[in-house]
């Protein structure tokens, strides 16, 4: 979870303001930082990756889905939106959040899915990981066959096949290598925000939406000029 900017989602940080920003100059070490070694992207070649982390038991990160939505309606033709599932708060569930995204993204069903779980963990409760009394975590999380059960309402995908998928080989891979890939980013909290593998987007360092989107298009526009190198 994120503070800071992250705390200014109630209602007035969400309007976007339109100032001019193209103008103004982000500060390496301060709005963004360089990541060493350059991480694999997952967009087509010629696309700039706009890789979100976050994970669905991620309050912040619920929250942070308005944000996401301007900010993918901002983006420049050459860049792309991607996600990355962090698992580091395993008392939260996150692990099995983590599989469930491979799992539906393995069966091609994650994108139209994706603001569905999170109203499934933070809406409906279906998928809820907090006590509905208000008393802290539930003392018996979600699991993973919870979660075919509700991808099979949102899809129709069947559980058998939802959990035969979740329990691949290539989703315990894509799990391994996403917790790799968030230690090697160094990723503070959720949400996370990274541009093409290359620089780490300090939200912390920004006061609302309006500069975030510029601090993303400010980095984009690097890559654009200059693509990245390894």
């Amino acid at each position: 979870m994120r503070r800071g900017f992250l705390g200014l989602l109630g209602a007035a940080a969400l309007v976007l303001t339109f100032n001019a920003h193209a103008a103004e100059t982000w500060t390496e070490g301060k709005h963004y930082t360089r990541l060493t070694p350059v991480q694999r992207t997952t967009v087509p070649a010629g696309k700039v990756e706009v890789l979100e982390v976050f994970s669905y038991g991620c309050p912040a990160c619920n929250s942070f889905q308005a944000v996401i939505d301007t900010l993918k309606k901002s983006l420049p033709a050459n860049a792309q939106m991607a996600f990355l599932p962090a698992a580091f708060k395993p008392e939260e569930d996150w692990q099995m959040f983590q599989r469930a995204y491979f799992a539906a993204q393995a069966l091609g069903i994650a994108d139209r899915t994706h603001q569905a779980i999170f109203d499934a963990v933070w809406k409906t409760g279906e998928l809820g990981i907090t006590d509905p009394s208000g008393r802290g975590l539930k003392k018996q999380m979600p699991t993973i066959e919870d979660a075919a059960k509700c991808y099979e309402r949102l899809t129709g995908v069947k559980p058998a096949a939802f959990l035969a998928a979740a329990s691949s080989f290539g989703v315990d891979a894509k799990m391994r290598s996403a917790d790799a890939q968030v230690y090697a980013m160094q990723v503070p909290g959720t949400p996370c925000l990274v541009v093409n593998g290359k620089y780490r987007v300090n939200i912390d360092a920004v006061s609302n939406v309006d500069e975030l989107v510029s601090v993303v298009k400010f980095l984009i526009q690097k890559e654009t000029t200059q693509p990245k190198q390894g």
